[in-house]
């Protein structure tokens, strides 16, 4: 990282991953700072671990000596992030909250503080690169490589963040944090949404979303159980259904394949292969492009449906209204209205956009339309 030593405010979650990406700034000869985000308030039951966290951010802060700040984005977290969580999930899809709040709060809100406090650049304990131009390069890590939940991060905001940890691996951060007797060397690496913490998540979004339970149906009709409320399944999702016991259905275990939301219906199919859990084409909505303006269109590039998937070839093309349609090179299982399409050329992400709908394969049975209310 050679660049002229400047004021430099890291993101830091108490973690290995942001205190070994301020241990590395220090050694480049930054003005280093740390900032603690409160982005929940803690709640009656006491699952979040905001206040754990930042016990171990500021003992980390301490033995490198620098300063750690502390500000509250709970207020905009609720109104800019949590409040479109929910509205997925009423309108029976899946969202994503950890691309919103990378793009709101993580390089909106604490880009903003930070230049406030005085800072040249933040930096965050992200795997990913960028070029010092704003483009966002995937991580030396492919295992961990974080740039799915940063594509819809503005250029702007990109160009003013550091990646100190990009170039590494996950063993080579613990390495140097052990090394340098960074008490948190090995903390396990926290996953899900701070929000929800350890606790079952059908029961957190119950408080939130009042939905009512209903028939489970396979693609001919058949009744075979009963749903607890559509916003608490997913296309794809396997635990859970309680559906079993079926004449002649054999034990193949049954997975969701579709909500038919006017008749409140829960659509599963038996069988982990069947073709009506797969899908080669997708319409995406709201497209971000991080260059600023969409590459030329049609384009041939790969993609990512999910976080670690490895890239699917795929033509882009323009539709109506903004959207994109986006055709695999091969089938893909479970797409997932709500989640997001993720656009790469070679180690660039060129950003992504909104899974909207999920069209039928060829090969897919007629009785799939059944599935199109996901």
């Amino acid at each position: 990282m050679p660049m002229t030593p400047e004021r430099i405010i890291v993101g830091m979650s108490g973690g290995v991953d942001s205190s070994v990406a301020a241990l590395r700034l220090l050694e480049a000869g930054h003005d280093v700072q740390g900032l603690f985000m409160s982005n929940w308030a803690e709640d009656e039951e006491g699952y979040c671990q905001s206040a754990a966290d930042f016990q171990d951010a500021r003992e980390v802060c301490e033995l490198l000596g620098i300063p750690l700040h502390r500000a509250d984005f709970a207020r905009e977290y609720r109104e800019q992030v949590f409040a479109a969580f929910l509205a997925g999930y009423r309108a029976g899809v899946t969202p994503n909250p950890d691309v919103l709040c990378n793009r709101e709060i993580k390089f909106g809100c604490f880009l903003e503080h930070a230049v406030r406090l005085g800072a040249a650049r933040i930096a965050t304990g992200h795997y990913a690169r960028t070029d010092g131009r704003g483009r966002l390069l995937r991580a030396a890590d492919p295992g961990k490589d974080q740039t799915y939940f940063l594509h819809a991060v503005s250029r702007e905001a990109l160009s003013r963040t550091l990646f100190p940890i990009g170039d590494l691996h996950k063993r080579e951060v613990r390495a140097l944090a052990k090394a340098s007797g960074l008490p948190n060397h090995d903390r396990k690496d926290s996953t899900g949404i701070c929000f929800i913490g350890e606790r079952p998540f059908a029961e957190f979004l119950g408080r939130y979303v009042a939905d009512a339970a209903g028939e489970i149906e396979d693609p001919a009709g058949r009744r075979l159980g009963r749903h607890q409320g559509l916003s608490r399944y997913t296309l794809g999702q396997r635990q859970g259904l309680r559906v079993g016991g079926i004449a002649g259905a054999g034990d193949a275990p049954w997975y969701v394949i579709g909500k038919d939301a006017a008749r409140n219906v829960l659509l599963v199919v038996q069988g982990q292969e069947h073709p009506l859990l797969f899908s080669d084409a997708l319409t995406a909505a709201e497209p971000h492009w991080i260059e600023g303006a969409p590459p030329a269109l049609p384009l041939r590039c790969t993609a990512r449906t999910r976080h670690r998937q490895p890239d699917q070839p795929c033509r882009v093309e323009a539709l109506a209204d903004g959207r994109l349609g986006v055709r695999f090179d091969g089938s893909q299982r479970a797409l997932t209205p709500g989640q997001f399409v993720v656009f790469y050329a070679g180690e660039l992400c060129l950003g992504g956009a909104t899974i909207e709908s999920v069209a039928a394969t060829s090969e897919r049975p007629k009785s799939a339309g059944r599935r199109a209310s996901a």
